[in-house]
């Protein structure tokens, strides 16, 4: 079990303080990311406290990091990108979202301050563990998170207004689209060894989908089972 966080835990000192998180978000601005509303919950979402303490004063660059299991925290940049691309398509209040890959809780840390509700699936036993101790540490009461194979989605809780994934598959599972409301949109990373992009997949009025391409990437390959 994590340990009880006090204020200052929260608040940050040093490079986890407010100043270093602002200086991100700056960087963040510059380099495109527009929706004020990504911004401002990045500011105050502690990212140093969804990764290992001796890593913390890392917390605030503009990089990926190691979180255990063979797993990272994804770039700010990156989360920053494909929070605002998934909630530019979501309804009024944000509607409900469903994540595929916990990890350490920080993306799903993120979209909990844009949307109503986000549920949140992990196949690593140990991640997930970590991350629902900080939800609960942090009163981040709209997150639901769920122990299973990613590729089946979370299917007695959709149909989901957006869906996330935060590590690439070759293809996207099909079980995950049919979880996808009407006019929702799905971001994912896809491809493998050879180069990943990232996809804005929207469901239209006919039951199609249109795909836009966001930009490269480079994230864990999706894998099934759990751990």
């Amino acid at each position: 079990m994590l340990r009880r966080l006090t204020r200052n835990d929260i608040v940050g000192v040093g490079m986890t303080s407010q100043r270093t998180r602002d200086r991100l978000i700056e960087r963040l601005r510059d380099k495109g990311i527009a929706d004020e509303r990504v911004l401002e919950v990045m500011r105050h979402v502690p990212r140093h406290l969804f990764m290992d303490e001796a890593l913390s004063t890392r917390a605030y660059e503009d990089s990926s990091l190691p979180i255990g299991c063979g797993q990272t925290i994804s770039q700010p940049f990156i989360v920053a990108r494909m929070t605002e691309a998934l909630i530019a398509s979501l309804p009024a209040g944000g509607g409900r979202v469903l994540e595929i890959g916990t990890g350490s809780g920080y993306q799903a840390a993120v979209l909990s301050g844009l949307v109503e509700s986000v549920h949140t699936v992990e196949r690593i036993g140990y991640l997930l563990e970590r991350a629902r101790e900080r939800f609960r540490q942090l009163e981040l009461r709209n997150i639901h998170v769920k122990y299973a194979d990613g590729h089946m989605g979370w299917p007695d809780q959709g149909p989901f207004d957006g869906i996330m994934l935060t590590a690439a598959p070759e293809r996207v599972p099909d079980e995950l689209f049919s979880q996808l409301a009407p006019t929702g949109t799905l971001i994912a990373p896809v491809g493998g060894a050879a180069g990943q992009r990232l996809f804005a997949y929207t469901r239209t009025g006919d039951n199609g989908l249109e795909r836009q391409e966001l930009d490269m990437v480079s994230f864990v390959p999706f894998l099934g089972g759990r751990d």
